[in-house]
């Protein structure tokens, strides 16, 4: 089983987190610990990229900038493949 880069883990959990979701569900999902999707979610924190909502602290919801990653991401593996 090949290794996922750092691009490709922060732009799945923005997959996850676009409509909203819980860091245990992006646990699940991603297929990650709890561990590094804290790390990640840190870092996406810190870029803009993902945020908490305000009513609830627990829920992650991806952000405009964020959104914008994950499509230009996209974009690259789609000019990648060979």
């Amino acid at each position: 089983m090949e290794r996922r880069s750092y691009l490709e883990i922060a732009a799945e959990i923005l997959k996850i987190a676009t409509k909203g979701a819980r860091k245990t569900h992006i646990v699940y999902k991603a297929n990650l610990n709890h561990a590094i999707v804290k790390d990640y979610l840190g870092r996406l924190e810190e870029q803009g990229l993902i945020q908490r909502e305000l009513d609830s602290g627990n829920t992650l919801r991806t952000t405009q900038k964020g959104l914008q990653f994950v499509e230009q991401y996209r974009n690259l593996q789609v000019l990648a493949r060979f």
